[in-house]
């Protein structure tokens, strides 16, 4: 993983605890080990878990946690919007996510749910 992505990660992880307090745990591709980990334990107090693969792994296996992502990344892609990346602007790109986890949610919401499930 490019030194770019570790240090994206920086603001990144510093803009999610300024936000969301209450975070504590986040995980982590392989990409992020190294000193990133002792970082955001020390300056952000946040545990950086990194999530990989073992080298005896063969074909496709499911890692821990990383269905999470897929699965959530699934979803998007629902959105035609978001099949392609025409945005220019970063803060265009984050106004359709939003867009689309909301249409998602609100359809969610919306459906009748059948007797006895709450």
């Amino acid at each position: 993983m490019p030194a770019l992505d570790r240090e994206a990660a920086v603001g990144l992880l510093t803009r999610l605890r300024a936000l969301h307090r209450d975070i504590c745990l986040v995980w982590a591709d392989g990409g992020y080990t190294g000193s990133l980990i002792d970082w955001a334990r020390q300056k952000l107090a946040l545990a950086l878990e990194i999530v990989k693969r073992t080298d005896d792994m063969e074909g496709f296996v499911v890692l821990p946690r990383r269905w999470v992502v897929e699965r959530t990344l699934s979803w998007l892609m629902h959105s035609r919007r978001l099949c392609r990346d025409y945005e220019t602007l970063t803060a265009t790109s984050e106004a359709m996510i939003q867009w689309s986890v909301i249409t998602r949610m609100s359809r969610r919401l919306a459906r009748p749910r059948a007797c006895g499930r709450h």
